[in-house]
């Protein structure tokens, strides 16, 4: 975020240095009125373009150190400046909606909520902007799942047809969207969800597992293919599966999330008797 600043305060120099002025010294050391503001127009553009574009670059940096809950933050806090100074940002949107989710599983409890909230309407931002693409729809549906297992029937309630909806529209346009976290994510919908709500542990494994052969290492796929198979009192195809959780290899990008999944394979697997 430093490197446009230095830039724009030379190109200030350069002009100044020049003569660059509405009121020239002497005739003919300076460029025309006409010149001068075209000159000055130029500057005027390249400084917004200049302290603007960072914003989205600058989240994606802190992003990536999510990890860190003081880095996350800022990151939210970039993107959510940069809608706020383009409301069509289709990108600031959906990534406002996932540093949302994140903050959502890690903030302080009293916190968590709120951001999950935002990046509900973060994602619809994103949606509305480009409906035929899958983030905004993934994160909406991310969101609204977290809310659902986190607070309650209520909020199960309330959510649990368009978390359905917005996967599958999802699937629609892209069935490989992030190595098959729409197929992951109906897995945990039709594992957490009643019967009698539509809820099947069948369909459950079967997306479950559908997810996997985009990403064989998945650590929520198996995580959660560990979780479905205790319910079914299917113990060693559980610890299988959490086995698989403590090798599989960390993900570049999605080592955070990995981690975590690590952490609670191991303790679920210390229960398994």
């Amino acid at each position: 975020m430093s490197a446009p600043y230095p830039l724009v305060r030379n190109l200030y120099a350069f002009s100044t240095r020049f003569g660059v002025s509405r009121r020239p010294s002497r005739p003919g050391s300076s460029p025309s009125s006409a010149s001068s503001f075209l000159i000055s127009s130029c500057i005027v553009l390249f400084y917004l373009s200049a302290t603007a574009a960072p914003s989205i670059q600058t989240g994606d940096t802190f992003y990536a150190d999510r990890a860190n809950l003081e880095s996350a933050r800022r990151a939210a806090q970039a993107y959510a400046e940069e809608l706020a100074r383009d409301p069509k940002s289709y990108e600031a949107a959906w990534k406002l909606a996932r540093a949302c989710y994140w903050l959502g599983g890690h903030a302080p409890e009293a916190e968590r909520r709120k951001f999950l909230e935002d990046g509900i309407e973060a994602g619809k931002k994103a949606a509305a902007v480009e409906p035929n693409r899958p983030e905004g729809h993934f994160w909406i549906g991310a969101n609204m799942g977290a809310l659902a297992e986190s607070y309650g029937v209520r909020q199960g309630v309330k959510y649990r047809k368009p978390i359905r909806e917005e996967l599958e529209t999802v699937l629609k346009i892209d069935p490989s969207f992030m190595l098959g976290s729409a197929d992951r994510a109906l897995g945990r919908w039709y594992a957490e969800v009643p019967r009698l709500f539509g809820g099947s542990k069948k369909l459950a494994e079967q997306h479950l597992k559908e997810s996997l052969k985009y990403n064989p290492d998945a650590t929520i796929s198996h995580y959660f293919l560990a979780e479905l198979y205790l319910d079914d009192g299917r113990k060693a195809d559980a610890r299988a599966e959490l086995q698989k959780v403590i090798d599989a290899p960390l993900s570049k990008e999605w080592a955070p999330e990995d981690q975590d999944f690590k952490e609670k394979a191991k303790k679920l697997l210390a229960t398994i008797k």
